[in-house]
């Protein structure tokens, strides 16, 4: 039973507007905003759909609607980071509706109401934009952890004295990555800027375990991690799962997949459907609008238009936005999506989720899911189609945690150096004279630098300030000049140029963007795809078909070319691996599994795992086969080595095992370093979530 005392800390105004608005506040709600409103740090984690953005803003929007702003060119008071900007965008159309709402019922009431100024500022904010938040800054400020960087590079660190909270959303999306350890960065140099430290909250449905997280968030003082209150709203949204297995044809499954999946869109309102890499979204896409021309259901003459498009990062934001609100609109019946769409952007209109192969990870697949009945209380209705037999064995076990609640652990990065050398050049280009102590403090408040020794943090200044371990090293240029007598170190000129020139974090792949002959940008392309390109050559992208009409050092030139025949793009590192604790599910799976009597199995995936008959009958009848192969059966104890003579007459090892890429990968590399080290032999390998293949060539022994 919900408690409405908890309202009775915000102003009337905003109290009638929420009681006007909601029927009772949440779980989150109840819990959380008496934690915000005492002014803790606060690591908020409860399902999606439950009201989690609202319990971080209000009491921010409260304080905000009661209190005179401060002086014109410091208002800024609240900071909100998105990892992602279209969640920038859809959280900033949220905030302004409770805004309209609180006014209405300010003036009803007869009480002072101050009208907040909301904006947003990411990447894609123009310098016209820009210059003019510089001049009028917002009370609350929508942005990314590079925009932030950014800010606190230039002169617009001025406007930010006066924050005093700091929301950060899907926080669980940056404290295992490089990324995330820059916003923290970032945080402690805001906080060197402001006049109190900001108070910090974090949000997210799917992180454990809880302390690891909440010390990522709230970083350390005096060698001791500041306090965090958790706010675990302990209710697990519920979920509708099912795997499905279509029965295939002499021409394989896809067929099967793609009618079943045409059956389940036009069956509901509006549809996800998530993929794990970008080629397979766009090539799903185009299957899906290809089949519903045949069945007449859309793109003809007198329906032209697709029934679905593709979504992913490698789309521009105008591209996303305009398919988004197609969806949402009605429009479109579904969009196939890929982690663009994976966090909390709110989707209230999706009534199912489809995914194609298993998501890969337990937290991916509650993120994905939950788009599904995005409001308070609905159930999210999913359905997983697994791509070939060995994936239906990780969708079993991937949906039934999913059922279970059991995400896999967060750990953040320890001392990732790039970021601390980027941010360390960025810090003392603004800084002016600063001691070495001083800036050794502030590196360790960060959670992820906590544990940074004296020797490494002065090696990394070595390198900025040109004294290099060798004479390779000779024709890059210091950043940064180190009196050794007295502990003060200040930046060369160009430093700050430099520092707003590179910010974020080393890319892994490198991307070549793409761009209509007037400039406007349709997305990006991988390089390597790129490199095998040439003028005069059609791809699609979001469901659209380009010519190529120009290929430069840094961007594609492309014309929309309609109808015309185009391959698929595609784009490499799409895909994390497999997680340590999801690779022993699985081995431990397949060990009880393979136990079991057929019958018992089939029944068991049937009532516990949500595998239909005919998904069902394809695990158990793939295990046996693997057992007749090999004698046994690769599980979370069990590792199985297997040779053959490859078509060429070499010798190939497999090794099997369930515990994913991250495990396989570096031990791949340990073999080939054996091999050259003790063997002399250079060897070939190839690693994936399930194993390693390795390759001797010409071995007779």
């Amino acid at each position: 039973m919900a408690d409405h005392r908890v309202l009775e800390a915000f102003s009337p105004a905003v109290r009638e507007w929420f009681a006007s608005s909601f029927p009772e506040p949440t779980a989150a709600q109840q819990h959380g905003w008496p934690v915000i409103a005492s002014g803790a740090h606060s690591l908020v984690c409860a399902p999606t759909g439950s009201g989690k953005t609202l319990t971080a803003f209000l009491s921010s929007i409260d304080r905000l609607v009661t209190t005179p702003a401060p002086s014109e060119k410091q208002r800024t008071r609240v900071l909100y980071i998105s990892p992602l900007r279209a969640l920038a965008f859809d959280v900033e159309k949220n905030v302004r509706s409770p805004l309209i709402g609180i006014s209405h019922a300010a003036e009803r009431l007869g009480v002072e109401y101050h009208e907040p100024y909301v904006a947003m500022r990411t990447g894609d904010t123009s310098a016209k934009d820009r210059s003019a938040l510089a001049r009028r800054p917002p009370d609350l400020l929508i942005t990314t952890p590079e925009s932030l960087y950014l800010m606190l590079t230039s002169a617009v660190r001025d406007t930010l004295v006066n924050v005093d909270t700091v929301i950060i959303d899907e926080i669980h999306a940056l404290a295992s990555t490089k990324r995330g350890a820059h916003l923290m960065l970032s945080l402690e140099r805001l906080e060197e800027l402001t006049h109190t430290p900001p108070q910090r909250i974090g949000l997210s449905a799917t992180q454990r375990p809880l302390e690891e997280v909440a010390r990522f968030l709230g970083g350390y003082s005096n060698g001791q991690p500041r306090p965090v209150t958790i706010v675990d709203a302990g209710v697990r949204k519920p979920l509708n799962l099912n795997v499905v297995v279509p029965p295939g044809d002499t021409t394989g499954i896809w067929p099967g997949i793609h009618e079943s999946i045409l059956d389940n869109v036009m069956a509901h309102r509006s549809t996800i459907i998530f993929c794990n890499a970008r080629r397979q979204a766009e090539r799903l896409a185009a299957q899906l609008n290809e089949l519903a021309v045949e069945r007449g259901i859309a793109g003809n003459e007198l329906a032209p238009g697709d029934l679905v498009k593709a979504h992913h990062g490698s789309l521009a934001r105008e591209q996303r936005v305009v398919i988004e609100d197609e969806l949402k609109q009605g429009a479109l019946r579904a969009i196939v999506a890929t982690s663009s769409l994976e966090l909390g952007i709110d989707m209230g209109a999706v009534d199912l989720v489809i995914q194609v192969e298993s998501p890969g990870a337990v937290s991916r697949g509650l993120q994905r899911i939950g788009r599904a009945g995005h409001q308070v209380g609905e159930p999210s209705n999913g359905i997983v189609y697994p791509k070939h037999r060995h994936d239906v064995l990780e969708s079993a076990v991937v949906t039934k945690c999913m059922k279970n609640g059991e995400i896999e652990t967060t750990r953040y990065l320890q001392n990732p150096l790039d970021v601390l050398a980027q941010q360390v050049v960025a810090h003392c280009a603004m800084s002016g004279d600063l001691h070495v102590d001083a800036l050794k403090e502030m590196v360790r408040r960060c959670a992820n630098f906590a544990s940074l020794t004296d020797e490494v943090f002065f090696n990394v200044l070595d390198l900025l300030t040109g004294r290099y371990p060798s004479e390779e090293f000779s024709d890059l240029r210091p950043r940064l000049v180190w009196d050794r007598m007295s502990g003060v170190i200040r930046a060369r000129d160009g430093a700050q140029r430099l520092a707003v020139t590179n910010g974020g974090t080393i890319p892994d792949r490198g991307y070549y963007g793409v761009f209509l002959p007037d400039g406007v940008r349709v997305g990006e392309l991988d390089e390597e795809m790129v490199y095998e390109t040439r003028p005069g050559e059609a791809f699609r992208l979001g469901a659209t078909t380009w010519r190529i009409e120009d290929i430069t050092f840094d961007r594609v030139i492309v014309t929309p070319a309609p109808g015309v025949p185009a391959k698929m793009p595609f784009w490499h590192g799409d895909r994390l691996g497999r997680p340590v604790e999801l690779g022993r599910a699985v081995g431990g799976f397949v060990r009880t599994l393979s136990q079991l009597d057929a019958g018992v199995a089939q029944e068991t995936l049937i009532n516990d795992y949500f595998l239909d008959q005919y998904a069902a009958e394809t695990l158990v009848t793939y295990i046996s086969e693997q057992r007749d192969a090999t004698g046994v059966i690769p599980d979370d104890k069990t590792i199985v080595v297997e040779r053959f003579r490859d078509e060429i007459g070499d010798w190939r090892i497999c090794i099997h095992s369930p515990f994913g890429t991250p495990i396989h990968a570096p031990w791949a590399m340990a073999i080939e370093h054996t091999f050259l080290t003790r063997h002399d032999m250079v060897v070939e390998t190839m690693w994936g979530d399930d194993g390693v293949v390795i390759r001797l060539p010409e071995a007779n022994d």
